[in-house]
């Protein structure tokens, strides 16, 4: 049984290369089972890329992966899943036209048998998909209903909702809430603090600080492939996060060669 106050995942000292270029050089982070973990970072911080490893998309060219106390390698983002480690991107990968129970179990269709021949359970595949759904507190009017009719932060919770009934231990969210209205973004948090209250670890990435100090537990700030630090819920202010986001020490020189607040 896995020990609750011991990382479920743990990244150490990770590196990653393309050719010349340095994406990572160096990145620590472990995340806790019942925790959101949000990490923070501009545009070319190196957050994708960070995810993408922690996910099986890229192998990284130095460092170590810890899954549950084991060392773990993943050749491929099917050997993440299959450990657990579910992402849900911004494209979301969902098909608009088709009905949200049958993008809920794509992939995964559950089936009965007729006269020796397989076919798509639709009755219980509806069944589940209402029911998870309630759970998130998306009220849908029915499971034939097209994703795409539904608003942005009720397609996240779609995908949430579906890597969580699909047994995901660890849940990352990417930008989950970059696109999203004030009320859908409301939701879509609300989603991630119902995930964490069952015990699911949650890597929220996001370059929004008021939407990470809403549901973090803990965050981690990274900057040019680098990691700035990690500090507790409580623990620093949102000015401070903000700061460590832009390069403090680069905003307080420039700042000072101008006479003036940047």
């Amino acid at each position: 049984m896995l020990n609750e106050h011991a990382p479920i995942i743990q990244m150490k000292n990770i590196e990653k290369h393309f050719g010349a270029v340095i994406a990572l050089a160096g990145v620590s982070l472990e995340v806790m089972p019942g925790e959101c973990h949000c990490l923070l970072g501009d545009n070319g911080a190196g957050k994708s890329t960070f995810i993408k490893t922690m996910s099986g998309v890229h192998k990284p060219t130095k460092g170590e992966i810890h899954f549950e106390g084991k060392p773990l390698s993943f050749n491929r983002p099917r050997d993440a899943i299959s450990a657990g480690i579910a992402t849900v991107y911004q494209d979301l990968a969902m098909i608009p036209l088709m009905s949200v129970s049958r993008n809920f179990f794509m992939g995964n269709e559950p089936l009965k048998r007729v006269g020796g021949i397989n076919f798509f359970d639709h009755k219980l595949a509806n069944e589940i998909t209402m029911a998870e759904m309630k759970k998130m507190g998306i009220n849908l009017r029915g499971p034939d209903q097209a994703v795409g009719t539904l608003s942005g932060g009720e397609r996240q919770t779609v995908a949430i909702a579906r890597a969580v009934h699909f047994g995901a231990k660890v849940l990352i969210l990417d930008e989950p809430t970059s696109a999203l209205g004030v009320r859908q973004t409301a939701n879509v948090l609300a989603t991630v603090d119902r995930v964490r209250k069952k015990g699911i670890a949650v890597v929220f990435i996001t370059h929004n600080v008021r939407h990470a100090l809403a549901v973090g537990d803990r965050f981690t700030v990274l900057n040019r492939g680098l990691t700035l630090g990690t500090s507790q819920r409580g623990m620093i202010t949102p000015e401070e996060l903000q700061d460590l986001m832009a390069g403090g020490q680069e905003l307080a020189t420039l700042e000072g060669s101008l006479g003036g607040t940047v």
